[in-house]
């Protein structure tokens, strides 16, 4: 269900992001970068959260990372289905590959990386009191809209070295699995 939650917030995702677009007259900016990976954080946890996380399922620190990670895999596949989807319908099947290929390595990252980091902050906070969890919360949202506005910047002011930007996201996995074991040892006081 999770996966699935993922997947359907494209379906909300699109439309705000077209509305974004169409209010802001001066072109892709970095207000507008932010109010989209604003609009997809927000609408991964907020599927995970009604399909998972409020649910008695969650009931161990991991669960969270968990589910935010599956909404994230459910949210990438749609759309690169739709980006890969949207090249074939043009007749651009080269384009179509390497598209489909970037969008692994790049999109599918930041996506399991921006929700994930959401995850680990509620792994954190599992066992604290409610105020001390919606910080945490609050904090993990924050940081993974923050980390999708940086990665989208760089994909549109230095698209010619990907490397890079790929390097900076398998960097932030490593750190992310890093505190992945540290919600491992979460435990109750």
């Amino acid at each position: 269900m999770v996966f699935i939650g993922g997947m359907a917030s494209v379906f909300i995702v699109l439309p705000l992001e077209k509305l974004v677009f169409s209010l802001i007259i001066s072109g892709i900016s970095l207000f507008m970068v932010f109010i989209w990976a604003g609009i997809e954080e927000l609408s991964k946890y907020g599927l995970a959260y009604f399909t998972a996380l409020k649910n008695k399922v969650t009931d161990e620190p991991i669960d969270a990372i968990i589910y935010m990670i599956t909404a994230a895999l459910g949210f990438s596949a749609l759309e690169n289905a739709l980006f890969i989807f949207n090249f074939v319908d043009n007749g651009n099947f080269i384009q179509s590959i390497m598209t489909g290929n970037s969008r692994f390595l790049g999109a599918t990252l930041l996506h399991v990386a921006s929700s994930a980091t959401i995850g680990i902050m509620i792994g954190l906070s599992y066992y604290k009191r409610p105020l001390i969890k919606k910080i945490f919360l609050f904090t993990g949202i924050a940081l993974s809209i923050l980390l999708h506005t940086i990665f989208n910047l760089l994909i549109i002011k230095i698209e010619n070295d990907l490397f890079f930007i790929f390097s900076g996201v398998w960097i932030l996995i490593i750190l992310l699995i890093v505190l992945i074991e540290k919600v491992k040892k979460v435990r109750y006081q």
